[in-house]
């Protein structure tokens, strides 16, 4: 059993797709920082200085420590049922540009490995004659 795992884990198809989730992971994380660190501040700059990520609407008891409080973090943490759209909404970013990323890799494989399309051959000797008998047949139809 453990020579067949060994030839399993061997194949490239493996090995490929634990880089690829590797790759991935990592790139999650770049794509994430973009979106919050980058183009969330300046979306919220156009839009008035919103910060998308603690917009929330509270639907549970806040505990009175924490009774005014627009800290997100600090409230979900306290355990508070909130509705938190602004965090949704960053996520749903994040999942565009990964989603656009990963659609312009592959589509940029599949061209380059995309098989050069081969001139049509020269016509055979056989053929060219053959062509001119049609063409002979056809202009004495008339």
């Amino acid at each position: 059993m453990f020579a067949e795992f060994k030839t399993f884990i061997a194949r490239g198809n493996v090995l490929d797709l634990a880089v690829a989730v590797v790759i991935g992971a990592a790139f999650g994380t770049i794509v994430t920082s973009f979106t919050a660190d980058l183009l969330m501040p300046v979306l919220g700059l156009v839009t008035g200085g919103t910060d998308f990520t603690s917009n929330f609407l509270v639907l549970g008891t806040v505990p009175p420590e924490l009774a005014g409080s627009t800290d997100y973090a600090a409230l979900k943490k306290a355990g508070v049922a909130m509705f938190g759209y602004g965090a949704f909404v960053t996520a749903v970013i994040n999942f565009l540009i990964i989603a656009f990323a990963i659609f312009l890799v592959v589509k940029a494989a599949n061209t380059a490995m995309k098989p050069a399309e081969a001139a049509a051959p020269a016509p055979t000797p056989s053929e060219t004659l053959l062509a001119e008998i049609r063409d002979q047949l056809k202009a004495h139809k008339l």
